[in-house]
């Protein structure tokens, strides 16, 4: 059980909990703040029992409330910067945005500026930090050039119970791609753990060693040589989806890390080379949207739902695609 006070979480060991370490027990009740940050918090007499510091090495026992207090967000070197944003939702607590294609999430080496983190940074002054100095705010991710909803956390204890319902798969995330080829069945499911690709590691592959990961998809349209979907995640590992799809033969439309665009060509006719050559050059990302999420709001424990519409450009290809069905 977990309470929520005004800066700080109430958690009671569960009957029957099997000794525990108390550093490793918080890790795995909060997801979203890192090993360093609990060790952090302990060393800073932040995490008591009865109204007593513990340290790393306390054995939890059943029955006992754990109280721990974040302080404030720690100062960053990150840059403020006047970028539009598409806010959806905003209130004390968090922030729902809606996240252009091309748009980078959070800074990293090398790209420290001109990010989704910078842009939220100069709309609020308030952001939560146990995610790190980098990526301050953020519960999850897209990435580049996916389109659609992010929910960003103003605070610590609100970042805490997003990533609780994220790692608990009680946040719903809907997304609608176009993808290449037709589906044997208009409904399935997909399950395959994913790891990082031993050799690139900006990519992920299928590896029976990887995190657990699956996804649901259902075809809302057949066109030509594509289909528009429909998938929901039961999970969110780094390029879930694309990973996925491509895995069944239908990569995302113009996704060029996981076959979605020159590798399609083989095989085609004359007509159909210079018709999806065409869509290559007006279409250049990947056709991936992250359309509806819904989650339990950490305060007012309403439930609340936000929908997307498809950006201008994927609603474009689906005109193109559905004007040339003989092709």
């Amino acid at each position: 059980m977990t309470v929520t006070l005004e800066n700080s979480l109430e958690i009671t060991v569960p009957a029957h909990k099997e000794k525990e370490r108390i550093d490793k027990f918080l890790a795995g009740k909060l997801p979203s703040v890192t090993r360093s940050k609990i060790k952090k918090l302990i060393d800073e007499h932040s995490v008591s029992i009865d109204g007593k510091a513990v340290k790393a090495n306390h054995i939890v026992r059943p029955g006992e409330i754990i109280t721990v207090v974040f302080p404030p967000a720690l100062p960053h070197d990150l840059l403020p910067e006047n970028i539009p944003l598409d806010i959806v939702y905003e209130d004390d607590h968090l922030i729902v945005v809606n996240k252009p294609a091309g748009l980078v999430v959070h800074p990293a080496y090398g790209n420290m500026t001109g990010t989704l983190v910078n842009a939220l940074l100069h709309h609020s002054q308030i952001l939560s930090g146990v995610g790190g100095n980098t990526r301050p705010g953020l519960v999850h991710r897209l990435d580049k050039d996916t389109s659609g909803l992010l929910v960003v956390a103003k605070d610590d204890l609100t970042h805490v119970h997003l990533a609780r319902q994220l790692a608990e798969r009680k946040i719903k995330r809907v997304y609608h791609a176009v993808v290449w080829g037709r589906f044997r069945k208009p409904t399935g499911r997909i399950e395959a753990p994913l790891a990082r690709h031993p050799k690139e590691r900006t990519k992920m592959v299928i590896h029976e060693d990887g995190k657990y990961a699956a996804t649901n998809y259902k075809v809302l349209e057949e066109l030509s040589l594509m289909s528009y979907i429909e998938l929901k995640l039961e999970t969110g590992r780094t390029h879930q989806i694309r990973v996925h799809l491509s895995s069944l033969g239908h990569p995302v439309f113009s996704d060029s890390t996981y076959g979605g665009r020159g590798r399609q060509l083989a095989g085609l006719n004359q007509e159909r080379t210079a018709f999806v050559s065409r869509l290559f050059k007006k279409f250049n990302r990947q056709m991936l949207h992250a359309k509806t999420l819904s989650f339990i709001h950490p305060v007012s424990q309403e439930e609340m739902t936000f929908d997307s519409p498809l950006p201008q450009d994927m609603q474009e290809l689906l005109h193109h695609l559905r004007s040339s069905r003989g092709v």
